[in-house]
């Protein structure tokens, strides 16, 4: 028995070693109970036999090949042929000193909300974003005459005593932020779907963050001329597109580095949703060469309250993932040091009402 043999056969999901020829080479116990088979008839099967997942995992599997990048997947359908699809969250990565031969982690909802290492944080941060809805009301008020009264008292105070009034107006403000932040979960009306030009929202994102927070960034367009219109919401989609930017431009080692824009056309997405699967073919990348997301938060980047940064109130690509959800679309994140890409995908404006 190897020495890896007791920590892979305790593995609390699924886990299996995919081969060069996208052929099942390994798989956990935990693997045969949710594929309903033992090792010995599953090993040397063709994966995508054995698994039926509702995201063009084929693809995404050669472009973590190619990179050697990991690849996160939340909240997709699997299923196995001879059982119903189960909600699943995804971890794809090349298998180190194998080459050609990927690891997959097959996490269930049911399960996803027990194991790894942020589960507490996340219960924790759902329980604080539903306190924050219900109280951040009566909590900016009087946040607001704490403000007020350290203006009037700094307005009497000499120089060294005003530091310290303005760190408390400063503090109070920053809560106020955060709290603003925390209301959108609730608050945010659903989107006004229409057609909206992709290229035009990106290229206002682009000019605003030059004049702000990227203006030592430098920005690379790659733009598919032919993209039609998506489905979406364009303030809600330019708020997107800003986020990922600033965290683009907050990676970039002292503000410089390049993002890359890039759009595509790919029909193979599809995705189900509430009324049945749709597809989303239509891409959007932001790409930027910082040092890559940590490693022991990559997958749950778009969890709230789940950030990188020291100060980072880790808000920000929760909303992102909300309002994308929002618009039935889908948005996932491959990182490694050097290259970090966050893909948004769209329904085209023309689909609406066809799919089902």
């Amino acid at each position: 028995m190897s020495a890896d043999e007791p920590l892979w056969a305790s593995l609390p999901v699924p886990a299996l070693v995919i081969d060069a020829e996208e052929r099942i080479a390994r798989l956990n116990p935990a693997a045969e109970g949710f594929l309903l088979g033992s090792a010995r008839t599953l090993v040397g099967e063709p994966v995508w036999d054995r698994l039926a997942i509702d995201a063009p995992l084929e693809a995404a599997f050669g472009r973590a090949r190619a990179s050697g990048a990991p690849l996160f997947i939340n909240d997709v359908d699997v299923g196995t042929g001879t059982r119903p699809p189960v909600i699943c969250n995804l971890q794809v990565a090349p298998l180190a000193g194998a080459p050609g031969h990927m690891l997959l982690l097959i996490a269930p909802r049911e399960l996803a909300g027990r194991v790894g290492q942020n589960s507490t944080v996340k219960a924790a941060a759902r329980s604080a974003i539903g306190m924050a809805e219900m109280l951040a009301h009566e909590i900016k008020n009087p946040l607001a005459g704490i403000t007020g009264a350290a203006q009037l008292l700094s307005m009497t105070l000499g120089a060294e005593d005003r530091e310290l009034t303005d760190l408390i107006v400063s503090e109070s403000r920053r809560i106020v932020a955060l709290l603003e932040r925390v209301e959108q979960f609730g608050n945010m009306s659903a989107p006004a779907l229409r057609a909206v030009n992709l290229h035009d929202v990106l290229d206002r994102a682009r000019r605003s963050a030059m004049l702000g927070f990227a203006g030592e960034m430098r920005f690379v367009e790659d733009y598919d001329p032919s993209l039609p219109p998506a489905l979406g919401d364009g303030d809600q989609l330019l708020q997107v597109v800003l986020n990922l930017l600033k965290n683009a431009a907050e990676a970039a080692s002292i503000g410089q580095g390049t993002i890359r824009l890039r759009t595509f056309y790919d029909a193979a997405l599809r995705v189900r949703r509430e009324g049945g699967a749709r597809s989303l073919p239509l891409h959007l990348e932001v790409i930027d060469d910082g040092p890559g997301l940590p490693t022991d938060i990559a997958s749950d980047v778009f969890e709230p309250f789940v950030s990188g940064r020291e100060n980072g109130t880790g808000l920000g690509l929760a909303l992102a993932a909300k309002i994308i959800s929002d618009h039935g679309g889908w948005i996932s994140v491959e990182s490694v040091p050097g290259r970090t890409v966050f893909r948004i995908s769209l329904q085209r404006a023309d689909a609406q009402g066809k799919e089902g």
